[in-house]
């Protein structure tokens, strides 16, 4: 059934202001997934900060074009879309949608539009293959403390050893 143009123009509103406020959008067809698993993956993206919204193409592409998203491919877009859109980490929506796809199979992620690109199914998985700003700052910590903590390892050996000659000799004598 059609919409009506109110209902059309409300639903305009309503992408234009996920495009104003949001940081990246990525999108995934959902075809065969049940209301349930639908249910279970807005829940899931709505913890982590990450808008969904399923609204007609034409005007996805319509708001996208009035922020700069100028002639999106028919592959990035096929199907039955759901946008989702970053609020917080910008490529948060691709990493949670990967890790959804591994419990909801028939979920695939589709592209995305991030800082002014149009980005394809395979440039989306490559983002979402990134890790979270958390991984990365907890691996750098690492590899700054890796070092001090094998000279502390090598100074520690050291003086043990040195203790235990000392302790020798004063047993010995």
């Amino acid at each position: 059934m059609a919409a009506s143009k109110a209902k059309k123009q409300e639903m305009l509103t309503e992408v234009q202001e996920l495009f104003a406020n949001g940081k990246s959008f990525f999108f995934a067809d959902f075809r065969g997934l049940p209301v349930a698993a639908v249910s279970a993956i807005r829940k899931e993206l709505r913890a982590n900060n990450v808008g969904y919204k399923v609204a007609k193409k034409t005007l996805i592409r319509k708001a996208a074009g009035e922020h700069g998203y100028k002639e999106i491919p028919r592959e990035v877009m096929e199907g039955s879309v759901a946008m989702t859109v970053s609020y917080g980490d910008p490529i948060a929506p691709a990493r949670l949608l990967k890790k959804l796809k591994k419990t909801y199979e028939k979920l695939e992620l589709l592209g995305g539009l991030f800082e002014g690109q149009i980005l394809s199914s395979s440039e989306a998985a490559q983002y979402a293959a990134l890790p979270s700003k958390e991984e990365l700052i907890a691996k750098l910590v690492y590899m700054m403390k890796s070092p001090i903590q094998g000279f502390h390892g090598s100074l520690h050996g050291l003086l043990a050893k040195f203790v235990r000659t000392v302790d020798a000799i004063a047993k010995k004598a």
